[in-house]
C-alpha cells in the first residue's frame, strides 16, 4: 500500500500533483490519458474511496488525507464543470 502520486493537467492548463495514500490510483487511471471531467471525478471517488478503505482494513481507520485530496479534486473539478469538453490529463503516477 505505498503511498502514490499522480499528477494531472487541469483544462486550464495548469499542473498538479495530488495524493493517494494506496497504489490503487495505478489500477484508476493510466499516464498519457486524458478523461472528461465528469469521468475523472467518478474515478478519482472511486479511487480513494478504494485508497481509504485499504487503509481501513490495514490500520483499523479511515484516511483522513485521501478524503481531503479528493474534496479538493472536486472543488476544482467544480471549475470547469461548464466546460463540456473540457478533459482532464493524467501525466504521471509515481511512488
Amino acid at each position: 500500500m505505498p503511498e502514490t502520486y499522480w499528477t494531472v493537467r487541469w483544462p486550464d492548463g495548469s499542473e498538479e500533483k495530488l495524493y493517494s495514500p494506496s497504489s490503487v490510483i495505478a489500477e484508476v487511471f493510466e499516464p498519457g490519458l486524458r478523461y472528461s471531467v465528469p469521468d475523472f471525478l467518478q474515478r478519482a471517488r472511486i479511487a480513494m474511496e478504494r485508497a481509504s478503505n485499504r487503509v481501513e482494513r490495514k490500520y483499523g481507520f479511515a484516511c483522513s488525507a485521501a478524503m481531503d485530496q479528493l474534496d479538493r479534486i472536486e472543488a476544482k473539478a467544480a471549475t470547469f464543470t461548464e466546460q463540456t469538453d473540457a478533459e482532464i490529463a493524467c501525466l504521471q503516477i509515481s511512488q
